[in-house]
């Protein structure tokens, strides 16, 4: 505006009949709210905290904090500051069937249908790693990962039967066709606990994508970001990402909240004395 009435050389009261705006709106100073710095601060830092979320998840942290705030002001902050989830891998085309479909059991409730899977890692000195990860399809909820350089069928059933104990025996259990899992002495175990036990076809891992999902999320938020030396440090770095998966990280099926969040310890009963 100021620059039109300095060429034209005619007042601001002209310019906006012309143009048809309101001159209020054309003096209207935006004023910044008493928390947008704080906000701003706050928003940056758990960008950086947590490099894979976006504004949506960034927002429902904020939400858990106490922050009264929605979507779009946090979309309009973030992108006022240039912040941004990296791209690290180029877009792919949805797999299907030829009849267009895609048959599986769907989770009905808590330990309905558990999934697990292996994540191979190397550390530092190029020695393998693998990684057992177990996951509870309508919770969402990360309930192992096991670390270590072997894992054969046997530690397969010791971390199962550790989970049965403290979260029940669940009625399904899906997994690819590896050995692990086929092998006779785990799915005769699972059958006399009475644990059904579900199989994708050979070379479709898009039928077991509750699986495929979290172990990408472990991927891209840990294990490509961190150097590991050691098996034991795998292990710790591991425990301490499940756990805010769990407990923090905001997920979208429910609604943008964990799927285990930490609960209150209560205090602890005094005896009469």
């Amino acid at each position: 505006m100021e620059r039109i009435r300095e060429v034209l050389s005619v007042s601001e009261r002209r310019i906006c009949k012309v143009l048809g705006q309101s001159r209020s709106t054309q003096r209207y100073q935006r004023k910044p709210r008493e928390d947008e710095e704080a906000l701003t601060e706050r928003i940056i830092e758990l960008a950086t905290r947590f490099g894979r979320y976006g504004y949506r998840r960034i927002t429902a942290l904020l939400k858990d904090e106490g922050w009264k705030v929605n979507h779009k002001r946090i979309e309009r902050i973030w992108r006022r500051e240039g912040l941004r989830v990296p791209s690290k891998q180029p877009k792919r085309g949805r797999l299907w069937f030829n009849d267009g479909s895609c048959a599986r059991l769907r989770p009905q409730h808590r330990n309905h249908v558990w999934t697990y899977d292996f994540v191979y890692e190397r550390t530092h000195d190029g020695r393998q790693l693998r990684l057992l990860t177990v996951l509870d399809e309508y919770t969402r909820e990360s309930l192992a990962i096991r670390v270590d350089r072997r894992l054969s069928s046997r530690e397969v059933i010791t971390t199962l039967a550790k989970l049965f104990i403290s979260k029940g025996v669940p009625q399904h259990i899906c997994s690819d066709n590896g050995p692990e899992f086929t092998a006779k002495a785990v799915r005769g175990w699972l059958e006399r606990l009475g644990a059904k036990t579900l199989f994708i076809e050979p070379g479709s891992p898009w039928e077991n994508g509750y699986i495929e999902s979290f172990n990408g999320k472990l991927r891209d938020e840990l294990l490509n970001g961190e150097i590991l030396y050691t098996v034991k440090e795998a292990q710790v770095l591991v425990e301490m990402w499940r756990k805010e998966y769990n407990q923090v990280r905001p997920h979208s099926s429910p609604g943008y909240r964990p799927p285990a969040p930490e609960a209150a310890t209560p205090p602890p009963i005094k005896e009469a004395v």
